[in-house]
């Protein structure tokens, strides 16, 4: 059976809770300027959506990207579950054009849970053996959330133990005013870390002075305490 963008919306209202709702809006800082300004939450659980996504295998992929422009969270949400089932199951061809829909669409992609749960499926596993350029675009990208997306696309190469990129991105993120930057970056340079810390300790000992001191954390957070602490109180060597 396919669905239809309404449809799939009467379902997800009839799941939705206003006390969730609320819980959620301040857990995304949906506040007048806060990062999430605005997003409007139906208060549905991701379980949940992820439940809902695997009877919706049939959605023509034009509605799915209807419910990807919808002014509701939970809606992007299932729309980027919906597009990572398609990619996983598509051969080349609809893969391609999963990705470079997801990115003809990044303005609805527009929280960190949004960006988190998708772009290694997305773009990283599309990157993985293709050229890399589209991730410095985005990473030199004036929009806080294509900037995340490029980093923490990466995860799919750390993975697979190819750091080269994490550790270009990084350098370039260095300098970015916004903290879920910092966050995102210092996260993928622990899943470094833990793969190889020799690298991770590279990068450490040239850049750990100037960089953000969330990130720094975030990339030592597995750490031993005593090399934590030689980090922390700037000792580089």
């Amino acid at each position: 059976m396919e669905y239809t963008a309404a449809v799939i919306t009467e379902r997800l209202e009839a799941l939705a809770s206003l006390e969730a709702a609320r819980i959620a809006q301040r857990f995304f800082k949906t506040g007048a300027g806060q990062y999430g300004e605005g997003d409007l939450f139906r208060g549905i659980r991701v379980p949940v959506l992820r439940k809902l996504s695997l009877t919706l295998d049939a959605t023509p992929l034009p509605e799915v990207i209807q419910l990807l422009s919808s002014a509701w969270h939970e809606d992007r949400l299932l729309a980027l579950l919906l597009l990572m089932r398609r990619f996983q199951q598509g051969k080349d061809e609809e893969k391609e054009r999963i990705y470079s829909l997801y990115l003809a669409h990044t303005r609805h992609i527009n929280n960190w849970d949004l960006v988190d749960i998708s772009a290694p499926h997305l773009v990283g596993s599309f990157l993985q053996h293709r050229d890399r350029a589209p991730l410095y675009t985005l990473v030199n990208s004036c929009t806080l959330w294509e900037r995340r997306i490029a980093i923490v696309s990466t995860i799919h190469f750390i993975r697979q133990r190819e750091f080269t990129d994490t550790i270009a991105l990084s350098e370039m993120l260095l300098h970015d005013k916004e903290e879920l930057l910092h966050k995102a970056t210092g996260w993928m340079l622990r899943e470094v870390g833990k793969r190889d810390r020799d690298v991770l300790e590279i990068f450490l000992k040239n850049h750990s002075r100037f960089m953000p001191r969330v990130m720094l954390r975030y990339s030592i957070e597995h750490f031993p305490e005593e090399r934590r602490q030689h980090y922390l109180k700037g000792h580089f060597t």
